[in-house]
């Protein structure tokens, strides 16, 4: 039999080979329990980001393409629509953020929007993960906060969560759309699993980004939100230059206990740091 490929291994989970090259790769994992866990954990993944966006299948579809598949109108009266919709959703922004937070600027909103989602998503591909759910393991934590340091360019010391019932699995480094950002993964007795998501790539979310900045500060304020990505509970915030995501399939209280104890931790952390 000729050998197993990478994209072979994921054609076999995905169902996209012929059914002789199946039987083959079949017959062949039974006499190799390595490569044949290592196809069960693809199968754990891929059922893992169903789980997360089946559900947006079932949404309605937007606004803006039902409206897109209308005749044109004028350019005259677009103009026209667009000027009154710009007023209609400046002003609901601005009216929404008032009942919410004051301390993020709207575009702030959109961004970090997706940047739970992809928080969420990490969460959905390794949390499955039973032989290396992470790549250093919490009984080497002194080598992983360097590593994870040195690469984040920042002290990147995992919050401690026992007292809430969360005990550190330890983290890996993930890939990122402009560097690195940093996972950290806790499990309680049950062997549910949080993970906390860590990334520099949210930038100056503040109104000082357009112009000069307050004492030197990026973010000064912290503004918490919480989002609802498929089966998973996301609670995220912005702190300094950094953005911090709580992933989970927890309920929304006790996610909220866990984001404000890690809030707690990373500021003192932060205090403790020389200036």
């Amino acid at each position: 039999m000729n050998p197993i490929t990478e994209a072979e291994l994921h054609a076999f989970v995905d169902g996209q080979l012929t059914p002789e090259r199946h039987r083959e790769i079949e017959a062949a994992l039974a006499q190799r329990p390595d490569e044949a866990l290592r196809a069960q954990a693809y199968r754990e993944q891929k059922q893992a980001l169903r789980a997360l966006f089946d559900p947006v299948l079932d949404e309605p579809l937007p606004q803006r393409v039902l409206l897109a598949a209308r005749p044109r109108a004028p350019w005259y009266a677009q103009r026209w629509v667009a000027g009154v919709a710009i007023a209609l959703v400046s002003g609901a922004t601005g009216w929404g953020l008032h009942g919410v937070s004051q301390r993020v600027w709207p575009g702030a909103a959109l961004a970090t929007a997706g940047f739970a989602q992809r928080a969420a998503v990490a969460h959905a591909v390794y949390s499955p993960e039973q032989r290396r759910p992470v790549e250093v393991d919490a009984a080497h934590e002194d080598q992983l906060v360097t590593w994870l340091s040195k690469r984040m360019g920042a002290p990147m010391k995992p919050p401690h969560l026992q007292a809430l019932g969360y005990a550190l699995e330890g983290g890996r480094l993930l890939p990122g759309g402009q560097g690195p950002v940093a996972q950290f993964m806790y499990r309680d007795a049950g062997g549910q699993r949080l993970t906390l998501y860590v990334s520099n790539e949210i930038g100056d979310l503040s109104p000082a980004a357009s112009g000069a900045r307050r004492g030197g500060e990026v973010n000064a304020e912290t503004a918490f939100r919480f989002a609802r990505e498929g089966r998973l509970n996301v609670f995220y915030w912005v702190e300094g230059r950094f953005g911090y995501a709580i992933s989970a399939d927890a309920d929304k209280a006790a996610l909220t206990d866990v984001a404000g104890e890690v809030y707690r931790q990373l500021a003192t952390t932060a205090a403790e740091l020389p200036r």
